[in-house]
């Protein structure tokens, strides 16, 4: 079931934007890694919608169908990143913004969370910003954040269930080192959701025929100049350097059939648990 509202008021004053972060991810369990570069060969696999942008986006829809809130789709990435804005669309969203330049190639944490933040400052209006908890292809968990961070808006990370939902703040329950917190943010406000927040709806056809022909707007990094410096844009701007990937060499668990009499095959096994240390006690 998709989150419930315990219970909900809104302003009249206006209507209220709702800013989601997602972010086009290769298949994981298909892509492969560039270890010279230290990258991942994102030629090598399927794209896909980040899964727990999902989530986020899927937190924003409900919020909007109860509000009448404008969602904005927003993501970062090369040209084909719009088929990601356009899925968005074809499941609720109202707009798509797609920031794309051969500047931005190579950001880490930190660049990337500029980016979004200065296409965030151009926007201008926001009320709510909603991002998945991490992606699957860096799992840093530290974009959300650090965007907050830029933007000195409070932010409330690892959301796993919204509560309530008012004119003038939200109530979400954070899950933290297995400790379950209720929260209230005011807004501005940005959330991390984790899976556990709802279940992502899928496209209908309707929505699916506003997607092919919605108008996915485009900015590089001249759209930006005038918010962020040019130096703090893709590997310039990125402190982090990936020296080495190494990806361990899978497992085979080892097997053994006993064939021999049925006390005969106790006795072996009761020998092999002794001496892989399972049985400490004689038996």
């Amino acid at each position: 079931m998709r989150e419930a509202f315990a219970s909900l008021h809104f302003h009249q004053g206006g209507k209220m934007t709702i800013i989601v972060l997602i972010k086009q991810v290769p298949d994981m369990e298909k892509v492969k890694f560039d270890r010279e570069k230290g990258r991942i060969d994102r030629s090598s696999a399927g794209t896909e919608i980040n899964p727990f942008d999902l989530n986020a986006l899927e937190a924003a829809l409900v919020i909007a169908e109860k509000t009448g809130a404008k969602v904005v789709a927003v993501s970062m990435g090369p040209p084909q990143a719009e088929e990601s804005l356009r899925e968005a669309i074809a499941r609720g969203a109202d707009e798509g913004i797609l920031l794309s330049d051969a500047k931005f190639g190579g950001s880490d944490v930190k660049a990337t969370s500029g980016i979004l933040s200065a296409a965030i400052k151009k926007i201008g209006s926001y009320d709510l910003i909603i991002a998945g908890i991490q992606t699957v292809d860096g799992d840093t968990g530290q974009v959300g954040p650090e965007v907050a961070g830029i933007l000195n808006i409070p932010h409330i990370s690892n959301v796993e269930s919204i509560k309530d939902f008012t004119e003038e703040s939200i109530d979400a329950v954070s899950n933290v080192w297995e400790g379950q917190y209720l929260k209230r943010g005011k807004y501005p406000l940005l959330m991390t959701v984790t899976k556990d927040v709802n279940v992502p709806r899928l496209p209908n056809f309707k929505n699916k025929m506003k997607a092919r022909k919605a108008e996915i707007t485009k900015w590089d990094s001249s759209h930006l100049i005038d918010i962020i410096d040019e130096s703090r844009l893709g590997v310039k701007g990125s402190p982090t350097k990936v020296k080495k990937i190494e990806v361990p060499a899978q497992s085979q668990r080892e097997g053994r059939i006993f064939k021999d009499s049925g006390s005969e095959a106790v006795l072996e096994m009761l020998d092999v648990f002794k001496k892989s240390r399972v049985l400490n006690k004689e038996v």
